[in-house]
This record gives C-alpha cells, structure tokens and sequence, in this order.
C-alpha cells in the first residue's frame, strides 16, 4: 500500500492514474478472503497448463513428488496444554513435554507441531506438497496439509490420482520419507510406477530395513532417471523460500495457507514459462 502512495510503476501495474485515490487496505484483505473461497488460484492453474504454449513443455507420464515443511505464523508460546488455565500465558515451557495430542496452539489452531528429521528444532508447522511434471521441472499440483508422519504418503496419492487416468501407466519419482509397502501398493494399484529411493537404512536396533521397492523396479533406466529428476523439485522450494512466502507463511489455518503455497507455485510457474518458450 505505501509503494502505491509515490510509485508510479506500481500504479500503472494496478489501473491507477497519478491522481487517482488508493484503495483502503481492507479492500485487499477482502478480495484475498474471496479469492481463497472461491478455489480461485486452483483454477488459474490449470487454467496455465492448458494454455496452448505450455502443454508442449509438459509431461503427462514422468511425474515427483515432493514435501516441504511450512512454519506456522504461531510460536512456541501459543502451544498450551488442550485443558490450559485461563491465566498460563504459555511462556513457561521449559522441561515440559508437549505433544500435538495434549497441546494446541491458541494462535493457529489447525497447526501442529513437527520436526523434519531426527535431531532438528520442533516447530509449529504445515506441510506443503508439490507435484512436478520431469520435462521442465514445472509445478502441476500442490497441496497444504497438517504436519504428521503419513501426510506426504497420503498428499502423494492425493494429487497423482488426479493424473492417472485411464489405462495409461504413468511414472512418480520420490524420496525414501515416501518408501513404505502401503504407499507402493496404493500407486501401483492407481497405474503408477513407483521410482521410489530404497529407504534400507539401519534401524536403532541394528537390523537393516527392508525396502518395498526392489531389483523388478530398480533395475530398469527409467527408475534412475526419475531419482535425477525428481531433485529439480528442491528448485521449486528453494524458490519458495527465497523469492515467496514458503519459508513461514504470514497466514493461519489450513485453508488460507493452502491458498498462499498454490500461488508460489503459479508464480514460480509464470518465471520459468517465458524461458522455456524462449529457448
């Protein structure tokens, strides 16, 4: 709003003349509420990827998956006990335990608390998902959901059954979070092919896991094909984090941030197509 005050270049970007009078701030927060409800950036997107320019640099077999963890617009003194005195502020939480079971944030409540990997910072967090065609690397889908153990499984399942159609194979390339034997029968049972990275890791008990992908799959090009590609994926989430609001979203409650997460995938979309088209 203050740019729109003196920058000439943002009030051309709107509509708005030199002398024309900017809108009341609430406008914005208005139109972004109708905007949310009404699916809107859903439809922008496929919207793009039917555009006669972009279908071309599109695949419709080779497809990744990818998670990322959203921190939650809440801090870690919102995150009281379920049965809370009225006069706990939250502040003192020090030696306690605290478990999405017991504990809910006051300032998010949809928001839970999570940790990436063994050994790093828990935070009150969502988890965003992107689906990524392999040709060019470009988002086709997305979805926000609660942060737990099973939701990028269940987000991957989610989005490529919207892909598979028909009697047509199609291929999904993923990282070991994704290697785990329900999650393989359920894409296999949609027609997909599971380019899974074998996750047979040590456990804690010294015994090595079993993978459920094995040689059948592994030995084929195309598997090691989809492991390359399925990195160009972090490009979307680097971008995300750099340029957009992936890293700690400004918006609370599933819904709004679902929203937000689509819309830096348009945008990271609308970036890469010109020079794409231009090469």
């Amino acid at each position: 709003m203050a740019q729109l005050d003196y920058n000439l270049l943002f009030r051309w970007f709107v509509g708005l003349s030199p002398d024309d009078p900017i809108w009341d701030p609430t406008v914005f927060t208005k139109n972004r509420e109708r905007l949310q409800e009404g699916d809107v950036f859903q439809k922008f997107m496929t919207k793009l990827l039917k555009h006669e320019k972009v279908k071309p640099l599109l695949s419709d077999e080779h497809f990744s998956v990818d998670g990322t963890l959203i921190e939650a617009w809440a801090s870690h003194k919102s995150f009281k006990p379920k049965q809370a005195k009225t006069e706990d502020d939250g502040s003192n939480f020090h030696g306690q335990i605290r478990k999405n079971d017991t504990h809910q944030s006051t300032t998010d409540s949809e928001a839970k608390l999570y940790r990436k990997a063994a050994g790093r910072e828990a935070k009150l967090s969502y988890l965003g998902h992107a689906l990524m065609e392999n040709r060019n690397g470009l988002a086709v889908g997305g979805m926000v959901t609660q942060a737990d153990g099973s939701a990028e499984r269940r987000a991957s399942e989610a989005m490529l059954k919207k892909q598979a159609k028909g009697s047509k194979r199609i291929t999904v390339g993923e990282d070991k979070a994704y290697d785990t034997s329900d999650h393989i029968a359920a894409l296999r049972q949609m027609n997909v092919t599971p380019h899974v990275a074998q996750n047979d890791c040590l456990t804690k008990t010294g015994k090595r896991r079993r993978s459920a992908i094995d040689g059948r799959t592994t030995r084929h090009i195309g598997y090691q094909i989809s492991q390359t590609c399925r990195k160009m994926a972090e490009c979307i989430f680097g971008w995300g984090k750099q340029h957009g609001t992936m890293r700690k979203t400004k918006h609370r409650g599933i819904a709004a941030v679902d929203a937000d997460f689509m819309l830096n995938l348009i945008v990271y979309n609308l970036v890469r197509i010109p020079k794409l088209i231009a090469a």
